[in-house]
């Protein structure tokens, strides 16, 4: 019994002493109206988000009353005029990870937030604030703004809850857009994708990646596809070429090379690789050159693949494909009619059959 009285004590003893250092604290609960939410998209390497709630229009006018027109005075706060918060609660918040183009206008990469305005006329602003941690409008100071930008409004669809969304992908840019009751409010965002990715190539060929030569071949594969940065790109495949010179390192340097102006180096380079190029690899060049256009040049790799390896169906069906784009029938039946004399796979007999119907020869 005198146990238990002692521990009582010392548990109110406790209580009474920690009492003064305990914050009442509400526990987490979701939100009644105008949920959270994220969206984000990835251009070339680089992210967008945008963090933001989402009210509803229940039936009430939101342009115009709702959400005021033009710039006003939130009545509390910094009694500045402010824009529209761009959805309920906190500020909504636009991350970049790199630094990117707003509406035309250079933005350092970070965390801003984001505001528009509306007229009358479907005209309005955007507006990107350093201070991104502020709750709505309240807060607003225009000399914290990073950006402001003119925008024009669309008319669209009845859409119940604010949502943003990206559209009109491309390999650079996307429209973010803020969609709610029948406005849309269009921002252009432009990331410098090349540039991006040579300058993280860098990066990352200082670490693991560069003791390998598949991470310089990328690294130079990526120039290549892309037609940029060729100087940067031949110290990399140079590079990769004294670790392990394989066909597929030199077709990229001899496309380095042509971009760069010197065909014929390129060339040479590849009738050159081509002497040691196994059969998979000849049959891939091959098709590579048919699909750009340079049907002859294909049918020499082809029937350079075809004798070496006579006994290829796969071979001879590459080379029937590179006669029939030419137009040259006689040789294009001859070559499949070889193909199907070979035993091919299946896949490679139904090709070499599908083009002798369309010969007219089966």
């Amino acid at each position: 019994m005198k146990t238990l009285t002692l521990i009582k004590g010392v548990l109110l003893f406790f209580v009474v002493l920690t009492a003064g250092h305990i914050t009442a604290q509400p526990i987490t609960t979701p939100r009644p109206a105008s949920p959270a939410a994220t969206v984000s998209q990835t251009i070339g390497i680089s992210t967008v988000s945008v963090s933001y709630s989402r009210p509803a229009v229940k039936d009430r006018e939101v342009w115009g009353t709702l959400v005021p027109y033009g710039w006003n005075v939130q009545g509390f706060g910094a009694q500045k005029e402010a824009p529209w918060r761009a959805g309920a609660n906190e500020n909504t918040v636009i991350s970049l990870s790199h630094p990117a183009k707003v509406q035309g206008q250079t933005v350092p990469a970070g965390s801003y937030g984001l505001f528009f305005t509306i007229n009358e006329d479907n005209t309005g602003e955007v507006v990107l604030s350093k201070d991104y941690r502020s709750w709505g409008s309240y807060w607003y100071d225009p000399a914290n703004d990073q950006l402001r930008a003119k925008i024009l409004l669309r008319d669209i669809p009845n859409t119940e809850l604010l949502t943003f969304d990206f559209i009109n992908l491309t390999k650079n840019t996307a429209e973010l857009v803020l969609n709610w009751e029948k406005k849309q409010f269009p921002v252009s965002i432009e990331f410098a994708v090349d540039e991006i990715v040579m300058a993280n190539a860098e990066q990352e060929l200082k670490g693991p990646v560069g003791f390998t030569p598949q991470g310089l071949v990328s690294a130079a594969n990526y120039a290549f596809q892309n037609n940029t940065h060729h100087e940067k790109a031949m110290v990399w495949i140079d590079q990769a070429l004294a670790r392990n010179s394989t066909f597929a390192t030199k077709q990229i340097k001899a496309g380095l090379l042509r971009q760069a102006g010197k065909a014929a180096e390129g060339d040479k380079l590849l009738q050159d690789a081509m002497t040691t190029a196994t059969e998979v690899e000849l049959n891939a060049y091959g098709y590579q050159l048919l699909q750009g256009g340079t049907t002859d040049k294909a049918i020499e790799v082809f029937l350079v693949n075809t004798q070496r390896h006579p006994k290829s169906a796969n071979a001879w069906d590459s080379l029937g494909e590179g006669y029939a784009t030419k137009g040259d029938k006689t040789n294009a039946i001859r070559s499949f009619k070889k193909s199907l004399t070979l035993n091919p796979p299946a896949n490679v007999k139904a090709n070499s059959e599908k083009f002798l119907k369309q010969l007219g020869a089966l």
